[in-house]
């Protein structure tokens, strides 16, 4: 049976900044910009998130069509505006975020889909540890690991959003202990965990319940365990960084990309070989490189082409 894959998150319409000027304006959010570049790529994927019903959130349905994402699973409200979020990039070309948002009163009321063992969902970021949202998320997932899909859960928590923490780490614990992968940056486990050291996040994830963990590092290294096989991969220098916007969410869709043309699923995550962790590894940061090259937050079309050519 063809693998889907479901990613849920906010949506939002990235306006970008460099220099204090607005230098794009494009449909963003972590999961959609990971939706987007596995529909690119040739998977058949699935979007799950809530927009306006309004002319930015029409754009937006224009643009996951295009890009060949599924939007089945999409709540268009009319009692709200379309999210906005402003990316102001430094002189590294790293982000720092302010959010705009007008949201209705019932959050994600359309019901969720049913899985199945060769499917993937990806879940993470504030979406997933949002009041009103986060208890159906967790329902979802958990009836998803039932089934045998594989869950990776991205926790994606920026440093602006620390006067929520200590209402929603319990939350989050939750997700990770619901989940088969955990991939974050080492900036996520020190705002969350306030743990810097890899071997330190590692053992808190496993006590958290997951004991598999992709941990990137920036531009040094990618570091990850699955159970108890360490592998770590430096980050070849980027001749031509634009913008680095985009480099998690697209880490994300080099590994599933990975996962599911090797026809891994939950299972096979218990004893994994060594030379496949580190191809899951390498897809991630072949995916994380490309997009960093544009102001779009996705791969391009013809690196997309090029997988399947």
């Amino acid at each position: 049976m063809e693998t889907v894959v479901y990613c849920i998150g906010e949506t939002v319409l990235d306006i970008i900044f460099r220099d204090g000027v607005p230098v794009s304006a494009i449909p963003g959010g972590s999961m959609l910009n990971t939706s987007v570049s596995l529909g690119r790529a040739g998977l058949r994927v699935e979007f799950i998130s809530e927009y306006g019903n309004d002319h930015t959130g029409k754009m937006i349905d224009s643009f996951l069509q295009e890009n060949h994402v599924g939007s089945g699973f999409i709540n268009r409200y009319g009692d709200g505006k379309t999210a906005l979020a402003l990316a102001f990039l430094d002189r590294e070309l790293n982000a720092s975020y302010t959010f705009y948002t007008q949201y209705p009163a019932l959050r994600m009321k359309d019901p969720l889909p049913e899985t199945k063992k060769e499917d993937v969902i990806l879940f993470g970021s504030i979406y997933s540890i949002t009041a009103g949202i986060h208890s159906k998320i967790k329902k979802w997932v958990k009836q998803a690991k039932s089934a045998g899909t594989l869950i990776i859960y991205d926790p994606n928590f920026r440093k602006s959003h620390a006067g929520m923490l200590d209402k929603v780490r319990p939350w989050i614990i939750q997700n990770i202990a619901l989940a088969d992968i955990v991939r974050g940056s080492d900036e996520d486990f020190l705002n969350i965990f306030g743990l810097e050291k890899p071997e330190e996040i590692k053992t808190k994830l496993s006590l958290s319940g997951c004991n598999n963990v992709i941990i990137t590092r920036n531009s040094k290294s990618v570091i990850a365990w699955f159970g108890d096989s360490k592998s770590e991969i430096k980050i070849p220098p980027l001749k031509s960084l634009v913008s680095t916007v985009g480099a998690g969410d697209n880490f994300n869709a080099g590994i599933i990309y990975s996962l599911v043309s090797s026809k891994l699923t939950a299972e096979d995550m218990r004893s994994m070989p060594k030379r496949l962790i580190q191809a899951v590894i390498l897809s991630g940061i072949a995916f994380s490189a490309e997009v960093c090259k544009s102001l779009e937050n996705y791969i391009s079309p013809g690196f997309g082409k090029s997988l399947t050519s």
